[in-house]
């Protein structure tokens, strides 16, 4: 009997690289480290991938048009989006040994500018006396125009004409980032964040549907109760086959071993009528149990 796993083995997977998907063996089969128990499950992964992208208005928004002819976003607008989605097999294992969550990271809070806010002290406050909001606003588009008159200075060699090589790279660098800085007080930022979330789901034999989470432009994905949001919906269809029919013992055959064999099924993501991914994968949920016959030892 400690040939029959390693026969069933090279039977099911074609080789003894890897195993076949699509077949497992199923209830109790003799090995050479005992008896070992098998009810073929599968488990799904389904993989959302969305983008946030965010604009902050700037403190000077309300001035842009006045000082810099343009007009920026007047307030804030956060605005989430699918932009893609990926159906896998999991296996027990996966699931038994992922890993813990992170542990929550500490941000440090600065003065100067980062991606997602502005800077606390802003850039044109030169002095302590206070300015009314349209002065402090006149005071930073002067200053873009002066850092762009130095910038053509610098360019067309009228100023600093011991700055060359590396030494004018630098300080035109400098003056972008500077000018940038001041821009941002009037028109804002613009920030994209992409992030990938996981959601496990173990089939039924006697369910097609599944409701993944939920989704909202405004919020980005929600949890599954949370009526504010559309369903994403993962849609399991069988496909119906006569799966094994070609493995399947005959009726006189005695050296046998039951297996399951999983059913090839359409899976799709939904969301808003939308589809976002579709993929095969075998469902053993979905599948049927047949003896296979073992090879005779000669």
């Amino acid at each position: 009997m400690k040939y029959r796993l390693l026969a069933l083995i090279l039977l099911l997977a074609g080789g003894a690289s890897a195993q076949n998907p699509y077949i497992a063996l199923q209830g109790a089969n003799e090995t050479a480290d005992g008896v070992v128990v098998s009810q073929p499950r599968t488990i799904l992964a389904v993989d959302l991938t969305v983008e946030c992208d965010r604009t902050l208005a700037g403190p000077y928004a309300r001035y842009a048009q006045k000082f810099l002819g343009v007009r920026p976003a007047l307030a804030d607008k956060t605005t989430w989006s699918i932009t893609g989605a990926r159906i896998a097999l999991l296996d027990g294992a996966t699931c038994l040994n992922a890993t813990a969550p992170a542990a929550p990271a500490t941000r440090v809070q600065s003065y100067a500018a980062t991606d997602e806010e502005f800077a606390r002290l802003q850039p044109d406050k030169l002095e302590m006396t206070t300015s009314s909001l349209e002065d402090a606003a006149r005071a930073a588009a002067e200053r873009i125009y002066s850092l762009r008159r130095h910038r053509l200075d610098l360019i067309t060699g009228e100023a600093g004409e011991n700055v060359f090589g590396q030494g004018l790279d630098a300080a035109l660098k400098e003056i972008d980032r500077q000018e940038q800085s001041y821009l941002e007080l009037f028109l804002g930022k613009h920030v994209t964040t992409t992030s990938t979330r996981r959601y496990v789901v173990y089939p039924q034999t006697d369910k097609k549907q599944y409701i993944v989470c939920r989704f909202s432009p405004a919020s980005g994905l929600l949890p599954e109760n949370d009526l504010s949001g559309d369903i994403v919906l993962l849609q399991i269809e069988p496909s119906g086959a006569e799966a094994g029919a070609g493995l399947e013992a005959g009726p006189k055959e005695t050296n046998v071993v039951r297996c399951r064999v999983a059913d090839p099924s359409t899976c799709t993501v939904l969301s808003g009528g939308q589809e976002y991914a579709r993929t095969v994968l075998p469902v053993f949920e979905f599948g049927r149990t047949i003896n296979v016959a073992l090879p005779r030892r000669k």
